[in-house]
């Protein structure tokens, strides 16, 4: 029996007793996948995600081991809902035009102290303040800086749109400005070089991409690590209490763990290991997240279809953000069809093997957004389900 087999083996029994579709997350995989990243770290904490987990049981799991401190959270509204549930320390990853959200924030003493919000433009902190509603409590600052690459005196870009904060004297001029302006305090510094953590170094079937991938991201590591020491600098010149400098991701933790002037890392999608998690150089994890749909159909030889399934991922449309059929291993998409909104058609070998009411496992192409779509997970010890907990779907949370 294969590896893989033998997980198939282990998820089908520890969900017998439930009807797919489904969901599970394999703790062993991923207390395994949290211990490597640690390993990867290097000593350097590591803030989760929140992201790439949507689920407050697995965040609280995480965050109960060593190496793991403080939740990157992706909403104000979902900052301020850690908060209230006992998350100290929850930074928002992304500029927020909520105004009841920072009316909330600016008016709870203990919500300020446990949240920190994104800024990269003097007009956020006009909104901040103009949201306030009374509220006098300080708000905790952190400034995000541009990491893209640009090539060829600036007409190539590689990397993703995201702050407008480039050259440390940039991001300097928005710290003076906030360190005169009352009400706020600025802490740390982010940069999340997602062309470096986010893109796979090794794509399957294609040496010389791969090749192109890893020498762009030689270069820019390079070139951020010196210019991300030049801002910290420069912005410590200003803010000397600066409490952190986060950077990295899934993909880049080793590397951005040897930069000095960075603090901490940002990891999330590490612990799942979703399938655009499979071709990097740099690590190799174990997938710790799935999702089971029932057969409901078997059309002819070497067919069956699965109800629904047709859960894309976010990004540029493409093949790589689909869910792959992984369990049995030997089943792929129909080309004509591809993975349906109420029906989705596998073709191959192992369709054969399987019965009306089999459970078909898939992968997701990234982590937390299959979180969206099941209201609980299955947590799986061995062949054996030991606890069923709500996402932030189950709970009634849907941020975005």
């Amino acid at each position: 029996m294969t590896p893989r087999a033998a997980d198939r083996a282990r998820y089908d029994r520890a969900t017998a007793h439930l009807d797919a579709p489904v969901a599970l997350v394999d703790l062993e995989a991923f207390d395994a996948n949290a211990d490597d990243l640690v390993r990867r770290a290097g000593g350097k904490p590591i803030r989760v995600a929140s992201k790439s987990v949507r689920c407050r049981a697995l965040l609280e799991r995480v965050l109960a081991r060593e190496g793991f401190a403080g939740v990157m959270s992706f909403t104000l509204d979902e900052s301020l809902w850690l908060a209230r549930a006992g998350f100290e320390d929850v930074l928002l990853a992304y500029p927020s035009a909520d105004r009841a959200a920072f009316g909330e924030l600016a008016g709870d003493a203990k919500l300020a102290a446990a949240v920190t919000v994104m800024v990269d433009d003097p007009a956020q902190l006009e909104l901040i303040d103009a949201a306030r509603a009374g509220g006098g409590e300080e708000i905790r600052i952190c400034l995000e800086l541009d990491t893209s690459l640009r090539l060829l005196g600036g007409r190539v870009r590689v990397g993703a749109l995201r702050s407008p904060l480039r050259e440390p004297a940039q991001v300097a001029e928005l710290a003076r400005s906030i360190a005169r302006r009352p009400g706020f305090r600025l802490v740390g510094i982010m940069a999340y070089e997602g062309h470096v953590a986010g893109v796979g170094d090794a794509v399957a079937g294609r040496p010389l991409r791969s090749r192109a991938i890893r020498l762009m991201q030689s270069a820019a590591r390079r070139e951020l690590a010196a210019r991300r020491a030049a801002v910290v600098r420069a912005v410590r010149a200003v803010a000397p209490d600066l409490e952190f400098v986060n950077g990295g991701g899934t993909g880049s933790v080793q590397h951005t763990a040897a930069e000095e002037a960075v603090t901490e890392i940002a990891a999330g999608s590490g612990l799942f290991v979703p399938r655009l998690f499979d071709n990097y150089t740099s690590f190799t994890g174990r997938p710790a997240a799935l999702f089971a749909q029932p057969v409901v159909r078997r059309p002819g030889v070497g067919v069956v279809t699965v109800l629904g399934g047709g859960y894309p991922a976010s990004g540029a449309a493409g093949p790589d953000r689909l869910p792959v059929p992984y369990l049995p291993e030997g089943l792929r998409y129909d080309p004509q069809e591809g993975p349906g909104e109420v029906q989705t058609p596998l073709i191959g070998s192992a369709a054969d093997d399987l019965l009306i009411g089999d459970k078909v496992w898939f992968r997701h192409a990234k982590a937390g957004e299959l979180c969206e779509r099941f209201d609980s997970l299955q947590l799986v010890e061995g062949d054996r389900t030991t606890a069923t907990v709500p996402t932030y779907r189950g709970e009634g949370r849907t941020f975005l």
